[in-house]
């Protein structure tokens, strides 16, 4: 095995992880779901407005937060 790619690497080394890189990662997906990002800011409404709660939020506020009332 020759050396001459980078810190001693064989000359293939460059090439291979070129390769590699320029693969498709089929794990590396962005997910948008509308649905999912609408839920999610529910909760977080949801959320801060109980954090800055002292008592625990009534069903008349959380239908509020929630725009059902």
């Amino acid at each position: 095995m020759r050396s001459g790619g980078p810190c001693g690497y064989p000359e293939w080394y460059d090439d291979t992880r070129e390769e590699a890189l320029s693969m498709h990662d089929q794990f590396d997906v962005t997910l948008e779901d509308a649905d999912l990002l609408g839920e999610v800011e529910l909760t977080t409404n949801l959320i801060i407005a109980a954090s800055e709660s002292d008592e625990h939020l009534s069903t008349a506020q959380i239908d509020r937060i929630l725009g059902l009332a």
